[in-house]
């Protein structure tokens, strides 16, 4: 049994701060559990969108709503895109007799309503699946093969496991996008998405993936924003500084959740994990992930020029500009990239994340880290 503490105290500290808090994540992450321990699935204030019974309770959303007091949750808000207008006239009353707890499995942008409806109402709390801190340093191995999602990660064993992932993979393709509204066929948002596994980590070409699939560069854009929006992949922007040097403008991207990504890479084991020609780029979007999700930057980003010197993250927290790096290898080394950036970025530090047990300097402003550092946060980043 996994305790989410810190997402629990995140959502009851914005449910106190405002009127209405979203928790925004992929499905089967673990939003609907940790709902249900701030408001009971069988209590009146709980309503469930996938569930015909509390669907007919909101023909009529007003009468429903309106009475309710204390802590209201409605799951899968983005089934009902009608509601928020209501929640907006709900929200403005004086005195508050209720709060709104939402949850949705697309990103704002989707989610238009919530930034036009409830402008200034309204605080969203990211959530994923299990992240490192709370499956510890000795389950590592297993949550970098597996992924986050708790149904994965718990599986009895590994073959389970990929039969879970691949389920999601084939319901996620099959229901979730079209109930979105996007008529894509499952088949080439599959071979995209398989297609996508093999740039994870490096900076995204429009074009190649636009002739494999004998599809417009804009087409392949929309497929990008749209895995995007619903949590499965991540566009990491380009650090664009005042340099003279030509650097790169294009994005990099991730997968969120390590182990869709091996599933798609037909990865089923750590020892198919370790041998495979991925193991390094896989490890390093599961490093970046961790780390954006320990750190929690005001704003992140990749850094790389045309002459070969880049920087895996460029983060700004607390008013400082950091960088790190992600290396799967025993020991990391001082390099011209990590100097260039450095210098050129001016950087405050630069940690150099890799799997190994020490801490130690490699120069001036420049320290290896290991990993499990990552568990305390900022501070254990940059202590």
């Amino acid at each position: 049994m996994f305790i989410r503490q810190k997402l629990f105290e995140h959502i009851q500290d914005a449910l106190r701060r405002n009127r209405v808090a979203a928790l925004l994540g992929p499905r089967q992450c673990g939003k609907t559990t940790l709902a249900r321990q701030i408001v009971a699935s069988d209590s009146t204030n709980y309503f469930d969108l996938e569930n015909p019974r509390h669907l007919e309770r909101l023909e009529n959303p007003m009468s429903a709503l309106e009475p309710l007091k204390g802590i209201v949750v409605i799951d899968e808000i983005q089934r009902r895109p009608d509601l928020f207008p209501v929640l907006r006239v709900l929200a403005d009353r004086m005195p508050l007799p209720a709060r709104f707890l939402i949850l949705g499995s697309a990103s704002p942008a989707l989610l238009r309503q919530t930034s036009e409806s409830l402008a200034g109402r309204i605080e969203q709390v990211s959530m994923s699946g299990f992240d490192l801190n709370e499956v510890g340093i000795q389950a590592a191995p297993r949550h970098w093969l597996r992924g986050g999602y708790p149904l994965s990660f718990l599986a009895g064993n590994d073959d389970e496991s990929d039969r879970w992932r691949g389920n999601f993979i084939r319901t996620f393709l099959e229901r979730d996008i079209p109930q979105f509204g996007f008529s894509i066929p499952a088949t080439t948002l599959l071979r995209f998405w398989t297609m996508a596994a093999h740039y994870n980590g490096q900076i995204w070409n429009y074009a190649e993936p636009a002739r494999s699939l004998n599809l417009g560069e804009t087409t392949i854009r929309r497929y990008l924003d749209l895995l995007a929006d619903l949590f499965m992949l991540r566009s990491l922007p380009p650090w664009h500084a005042n340099l003279k040097k030509r650097q790169v403008k294009s994005p990099k991207v991730y997968f969120r959740d390590s182990g869709l990504l091996h599933h798609l890479l037909g990865i089923r084991t750590e020892q198919e994990l370790l041998c495979h020609p991925k193991c390094g780029a896989s490890w390093e979007g599961y490093a970046v992930e961790e780390i954006l999700r320990s750190v929690e930057p005001e704003e992140a980003y990749f850094w790389a020029t045309h002459q070969g010197a880049e920087i895996d993250l460029v983060i700004v927290k607390q008013g400082r500009m950091l960088g790190v790096e992600c290396k799967r290898v025993d020991a990391p080394r001082m390099t011209p990239s990590l100097r260039i950036a450095l210098a050129d970025l001016k950087l405050d530090r630069i940690a150099v994340v890799y799997p190994g047990p020490d801490r130690y300097p490699m120069a001036d402003r420049v320290e290896a880290v290991p990993i499990e550092a990552l568990t305390n946060g900022i501070k254990g980043l940059f202590p």
